[in-house]
């Protein structure tokens, strides 16, 4: 991949100067991910380690203004869908803030949050208040043991809490994200799928990337897609792909008989790169063109000057006009980012 441009004047050699944002690929790139914090208050062993995990200064995280701004700008270059994530988002004081100003701008179609839900109780109402109707809560097992073995912390009857407060605020938009790994959560398939069914929601599977912290990642770790649609049909009987769905999206879905949806994010069995609509911007100011990114482009500095807005446009274009044919996990040119999940932004 060649080297990013570090808000040089110009655009590299081809790149619109106008219109959607669009690589070399002729992929366009629709959705932005948000990350607001490097911090977390769990510890997934495939994100982040159990001690010594280093973090940014509060004051080296973009402002809620600085990012509004960024949002604002790239708006009107096509970008609709925006998600917040993290770390973890809910760490962020005043939340409700961002959310009623990004909520707010006319050209956002979709508006969502992931979180871990350990702090979900008291900041659903707020947040649904606010303005956010959409929610991604990372939920990989239903039982309490297994759930200390992944996160290192004791906190499922508070998740679980805050998923039942989520809906009691208005939430109706709620899906499950769970980290499929074989030899541990297996057992954990069809339970989740249960628990969303029961409660209208959808569960996304995600299988297991190589952005652990500690280089845990081996490919005969991961539970893939098929494997999972094999367990879940031999209970809940076929499992049919939908027919509309979107082929930029990351999650492939699929439909029970009775209606109910779930879906697979496989990046590893399955790589979507050549579809990928996904741009994302870090806590500290970096936009990464893929999560796998090796260089990513430095904007903060222009998001610290009050007219420079076409420079953060050219940087925008630049970054994203870059970007590379896909991660290629699956060969032996693979190479994982320098940066761990938790600092990228999930």
């Amino acid at each position: 991949m060649a080297q990013l441009v570090q808000l040089g004047p110009g655009l590299p050699a081809g790149s619109p100067l106008a219109g959607p944002l669009i690589d070399t690929f002729g992929r366009v790139h629709s959705d932005l991910r948000v990350s607001l914090t490097d911090r977390c208050n769990i510890r997934c062993f495939y994100c982040m380690p159990e001690t010594g995990a280093e973090f940014l200064p509060i004051r080296g995280l973009l402002s809620f203004g600085q990012i509004v701004r960024l949002v604002s700008l790239v708006l009107p270059l096509g970008i609709d869908k925006i998600r917040l994530t993290g770390g973890e988002p809910l760490l962020r004081p005043k939340l409700p803030e961002l959310i009623a100003g990004l909520s707010g701008l006319r050209g956002v179609r979709d508006l969502a949050l992931t979180t871990n839900g350990v702090l979900l109780s008291s900041a659903a109402g707020p947040l649904f208040d606010a303005g956010l109707r959409r929610l991604n809560i990372h939920l990989d097992t239903l039982d309490r043991e297994r759930f200390q073995t992944i996160t290192r912390r004791d906190e499922l009857a508070r998740v679980l809490a805050g998923i039942d407060r989520a809906v009691d605020a208005g939430f109706h938009r709620i899906k499950l994200n769970a980290v499929a790994i074989k030899g541990l959560n297996e057992p954990d398939i069809v339970p989740l799928v249960r628990f969303a069914r029961e409660r209208n929601m959808e569960v996304r599977f995600i299988e297991f990337m190589p952005l652990d912290a500690q280089h845990l990642w081996a490919l005969d770790r991961v539970l893939t897609a098929d494997d999972m649609i094999e367990m879940l049909e031999r209970e809940f009987g076929p499992l049919t792909p939908v027919p509309d769905a979107d082929p930029r999206a990351p999650a492939t879905e699929y439909r029970f008989e009775d209606g109910h949806r779930v879906g697979f994010i496989a990046s590893v069995s399955r790589p979507f790169c050549a579809n990928c609509n996904r741009l994302r911007l870090t806590s500290d100011g970096k936009l990464r063109n893929c999560l796998f990114a090796r260089e990513e482009t430095d904007i903060r500095p222009l998001l610290e000057q009050p007219d420079s807005d076409l420079a953060l446009e050219a940087a925008v274009r630049s970054t994203v006009w870059q970007k590379w044919a896909g991660h290629e996990i699956n060969r032996a040119t693979f190479v994982a980012p320098q940066r761990p999940m938790y600092a990228i932004g999930g």
